[in-house]
């Protein structure tokens, strides 16, 4: 998967590119991460990327050209998002969406935000990672690229470790536990050295669920509730959800 970022700060992303499995992917070439800096299509000798906003205001807008001009230079793949508060919000689902294409592109914005044609006429759509302002895109360049790119064939050591975590089913992960198996006088639950595996998977499917009715139920709310056999498992191991 090739990914593209536009930034006047590459080297923010660059490193964090670099970095954990990511780093990793992006050495095996299961990724390819390319970091553009938006200054080097600038138009004069101070490299200018920003102006006063016309109108007035506070605050200076990212003109057009040094824009446009990068994103034509490279000819990236599509779609190219703005990140932005104004964008689709950013959640597991369209970071499996994300990883299906064969690549796509970020534009990173500072300031108060970019010239109104770059999104009208450059940007094929915008991306939002939350609710809150941050001071330009890099960081949520990073947490995209992180999210999507592990969800990339070869990325991860061990594939399978995608379809139990949070959010794959709808459901928060289920608790977690290793050596030792007594810590201060806290013991793990006995069905984990039981070695039944299917208890134990229907264990964590119970645990899942009421983790997400305590900590996230909107996420049920969202699937749509509960099926018969989720039920089940809540009332194999006496789990009741209140």
């Amino acid at each position: 998967m090739r990914i593209d970022v536009f930034s006047i700060f590459p080297e923010m992303v660059d490193h964090n590119a670099d970095q954990s499995v990511i780093g990793r992917g992006r050495r095996d070439r299961h990724l390819d991460i390319r970091v553009h800096d938006l200054r080097q299509t600038t138009i004069d000798v101070h490299q200018t990327v920003d102006d006063a906003p016309f109108g007035g205001g506070a605050g200076m807008v990212m003109k057009p050209e040094p824009l446009f001009g990068a994103v034509e230079a490279v000819d990236p793949p599509r779609p190219l998002y703005y990140l932005s508060p104004a964008g689709r919000r950013f959640d597991q689902t369209m970071a499996h969406e994300l990883s299906q294409l064969d690549g796509f592109s970020l534009l990173c914005g500072r300031y108060e935000g970019v010239d109104e044609r770059v999104r009208e006429h450059l940007c094929d759509g915008e991306i939002s990672v939350g609710d809150f302002v941050l001071a330009g895109g890099e960081i949520a360049a990073a947490l995209i690229i992180e999210a999507v790119g592990r969800l990339v064939p070869g990325v991860l050591g061990n594939a399978a470790s995608i379809d139990d975590e949070s959010f794959a089913q709808g459901l928060l992960e289920y608790p977690h536990y290793t050596r030792p198996a007594e810590f201060r006088g806290w013991d793990i639950p006995d069905v984990l050295r039981s070695g039944d595996h299917a208890k134990v998977d229907r264990w964590r499917l119970a645990k899942a669920i009421e983790r997400t009715a305590r900590k996230r139920p909107d996420l049920l709310d969202a699937r749509g509730g509960l099926t018969d056999a989720e039920q089940q498992v809540l009332d194999e191991f006496e789990i009741e959800l209140s």
